[in-house]
């Protein structure tokens, strides 16, 4: 007996002594490999695990903070596109598109198995599919009443809001459910949000809007199925938990990355600059997380009736950043349309894209908010790394 109550006793004093193992710090820039793929379309990024992902339209790379690759995920025919790390399940969403199948899908890809390069996400129980039926009716409608969808065409009357399908994806709290203090963790339930692809057309008005839908995952389980292109499956959530509508604009195609900051309580929406010149077509728009959406006008919908606009669940733009006296809307002219990232204390990772003799890189850079209109981020420093909450206090983004 004693001589175990003296092991025990050792074995306590040991663990005392001995430091706690840090979690992975993140790093002030990697490169994302180069690929013969498609251009970089999103990151995300595990904070506690200590993995950054890339999307490269048709190709998922998986690296570890040291800059190391993991593994590789390849195999589909889509459109790949932002996203987002569920810290809930441990799973990457991405939006994906099969836009001549008028099929619209969020990826849930199970990163924590994937170890090694050439998976095929096909012949693997990783990737699994979720359909999204709200944005295939919008983008199949014909609005103009001629009895034909004219297809992946962007110069057409035809999508409801010119709709184009999906791009954006991020989690965070329900819509008006993120207004408190700008430290506090404690939004409630975490959705996904997905934002539409938008045409890029000048000739219509009633493409203007950002549409974002939000989604609760928690029961997705019963929807995902693997990933069969030869037989596109429509399982999915009938309908979104929220729908509501950001007057941006016209974009080219939306929002290409999403991100919920929990540090700044904000929606951030990267986006190729629209072309409209009655906009300042900014590259970057902000929704405050605590802002309440609002029926209200959707302004360039014409109504069913006929009689003035369609009516929808309005948010306004955060009043912040640059503002343009005509029209009074608000962004900055900020690239963040191929990778943008928060991972908590004001520091978010935002992604540049090359090609390099025909094939596409990614080059990733630690970045601070300085909150300035015309340089609203800088690089970070090793003090702004130190700086950074542990990952156990910000959440894993």
């Amino acid at each position: 007996m004693r001589r175990s109550s003296l092991l025990l006793l050792a074995a306590a004093a040991l663990a005392i002594a001995s430091p706690a193992v840090s979690a992975p710090r993140p790093p002030l820039t990697q490169n994302g490999g180069t690929w013969a793929s498609g251009h970089v379309q999103g990151v995300a990024v595990d904070v506690k695990g200590g993995y950054i992902y890339y999307s490269f339209t048709n190709l998922l790379a998986k690296y570890d903070f040291d800059g190391r690759l993991i593994g590789t995920l390849v195999g589909w025919t889509g459109h790949l596109g932002d996203l987002d790390f569920n810290p809930a399940d441990g799973k990457v969403y991405g939006s994906l598109e099969y836009k001549k199948d008028q099929a619209f899908y969020i990826a849930v890809i199970d990163v924590a198995r994937l170890d090694r390069v050439g998976v095929e996400a096909s012949q693997s129980e990783l990737f699994r599919t979720v359909y999204l039926p709200e944005v295939a009716r919008d983008y199949v409608a014909d609005m103009n009443g001629d009895g034909k969808f004219d297809g992946d065409v962007g110069t057409t009357a035809d999508h409801r809001y010119g709709c184009s399908g999906i791009d954006g994806v991020s989690f965070g709290p329900a819509f008006g459910r993120g207004g408190g203090r700008v430290s506090d963790q404690t939004d409630g339930k975490r959705y996904l949000t997905v934002a539409y692809g938008i045409y890029g057309n000048t000739g219509r008005t009633d493409n203007d809007h950002q549409v974002l839908l939000q989604y609760d995952v928690a029961d997705w389980g019963r929807y995902a199925r693997p990933l069969t292109e030869s037989a596109p499956h429509h399982e999915g959530p009938a309908a979104p938990a929220a729908k509501v509508f950001v007057r941006t604009g016209n974009t080219s195609y939306g929002v290409q990355n999403l991100a919920y900051d929990d540090s700044r309580k904000r929606w951030f929406m990267g986006v190729y600059q629209g072309r409209k010149e009655a906009f300042p077509n900014y590259a970057l728009f902000a929704v405050d997380a605590g802002e309440r959406p609002a029926r209200g006008d959707l302004v360039g919908v014409p109504a069913q009736n006929g009689r003035g606009w369609e009516k929808g669940q309005v948010l306004a733009l955060a009043d912040d950043g640059l503002k343009d006296p005509a029209t009074g809307v608000r962004g900055w002219n900020q690239k963040a349309d191929v990778g943008f990232q928060p991972i908590g204390g004001g520091l978010a990772y935002l992604a540049v894209n090359t090609k390099v003799d025909g094939r596409q890189t990614a080059d990733l850079t630690l970045m601070r908010w300085t909150g300035e209109a015309e340089k609203p981020f800088v690089p970070a420093t090793a003090d702004d790394l130190r700086a950074l909450p542990n990952p156990s206090a910000v959440g894993t983004r």
